[in-house]
């Protein structure tokens, strides 16, 4: 059975390269392919996917499930496995592709697609509590077999029916986990950058549900109890400086996104009066 990898792609000199390198014993000798969907770069994105042998399509930005399945699209293995341009195949993961690969194994051949987990990498520490580890992902699945979900942000493969997952997390984990490593945030502001953008499509998505109401309890509460929720209750403090600043920021985003949510149903509102 044959692999494509699937990656979508905006200015990521500075990750793809990895990205790529991990994957290379997955598709390498006619064993599959990588399709890349790039959105226009300006840096070396699409000189480095081509150098490295994948099949780049430059297309105009449609939104993140939209360009994803527009990659899966192109793809013409058995077989896909979807990836952001800053993350990384981690060994055990990629030797658990290659064993659904072979065909080898009776229960895997059953099964329509996997879940892995993701450790997520954030200003120099890999986090490991708070609800960020094991951040189980379904990353990879028949080609026929499912797409993403039609969502602005937050998006996730949508099986078919009929169609079941496998979490191999729970059959194969033998002291080490099916990561997928995500290089996320080197800095601050890329985090902040990255919710800033994140709570505005979020805000549309909840806009799109009604109209939206001045909420204290969205605004300042559930922040609040998010923060609290996984800092203390789901151990986020046991990641030291880097898990304080990553769960108030997560919080912030929260109150953001329902901010924006008001203030966007209040605009949409004063245009149509």
């Amino acid at each position: 059975m044959t692999l494509s990898v699937v990656i979508i792609t905006h200015n990521e000199e500075a990750n793809l390269g990895r990205t790529l390198e991990s994957v290379r014993a997955l598709v390498g000798e006619g064993k599959g392919e990588i399709i890349v969907v790039d959105s226009g770069s300006t840096d070396r994105t699409v000189e480095i996917a081509k150098s490295l042998g994948a099949k780049v399509f430059v297309e105009e930005w449609k939104g993140y499930a939209a360009q994803k399945n527009s990659a899966i699209d192109k793809a013409t293995g058995d077989w896909i496995l979807s990836l952001d341009a800053d993350e990384e195949v981690g060994d055990v993961a990629r030797n658990f592709v290659l064993l659904v690969l072979s065909g080898s194994h009776d229960a895997l051949n059953h099964s329509a697609a996997f879940w892995f987990s993701r450790r997520n990498y954030f200003l120099g520490r890999w986090i490991r509590h708070g609800g960020f580890y094991p951040d189980e992902k379904l990353r990879m699945f028949k080609r026929e077999s499912g797409r993403f979900e039609d969502r602005a942000v937050h998006e996730d493969v949508k099986l078919h029916q009929g169609q079941h997952a496998y979490d191999a997390l729970l059959h194969f984990d033998r002291g080490g986990r099916f990561d997928i490593l995500h290089h996320s945030y080197p800095t601050l502001s890329d985090y902040i950058e990255h919710m800033n953008r994140y709570s505005s499509l979020g805000a549309e998505m909840v806009v799109a549900r009604g109209k939206v109401r001045f909420s204290v309890v969205n605004i300042v509460l559930r922040p609040l109890a998010t923060f609290v929720y996984n800092y203390f209750f789901r151990l986020g403090f046991l990641d030291g400086r880097e898990g304080l600043l990553l769960h108030l920021y997560h919080a912030v985003y929260v109150s953001w996104k329902y901010a924006k949510a008001w203030d966007l149903s209040r605009k949409q509102q004063t245009l149509s009066s």
